[in-house]
């Protein structure tokens, strides 16, 4: 096995460090989107829950803004919706690369590597 120089090792060595940030971030990310989706769906509840026990002809000043309000919101939630369907895919690239980057440190180092079940 030829030798293989320090330089190389902490390249991969800091490639696997910025795949594994990269993955968590990724992870976090997801955390956020389902919180989002979640929050935006209560703002949603709680209000046409207040709003059932207010006459409409007093909701009259502030009515006209209900479409735009729940267009916007309905347009987020679409696209958490979206993102979140992407994100099992974007994690389970993230994890193989991570994989990958720790089997080829392991070999440079000599090792045999993390297992691939």
């Amino acid at each position: 096995m030829p030798r293989v120089g320090r330089n190389e090792v902490e390249a991969v060595y800091f490639t696997l460090l910025r795949a594994r940030e990269e993955l968590a971030e990724l992870r976090r990310y997801e955390e956020y989107l389902e919180a989002e989706q979640r929050r935006l769906q209560r703002f949603v509840a709680e209000g046409d829950a207040l709003e059932a026990h207010v006459d409409p002809r007093l909701r009259r000043a502030i009515a006209h803004t209900d479409a735009s309000l729940t267009k916007a919101i309905r347009t987020r939630l679409e696209v958490l919706g979206d993102e979140l369907e992407r994100q099992p895919h974007r994690i389970d690239a993230a994890s193989a690369f991570v994989e990958e980057c720790e089997h080829d440190l392991a070999r440079l180092r000599g090792g045999p590597g993390p297992s691939r079940e």
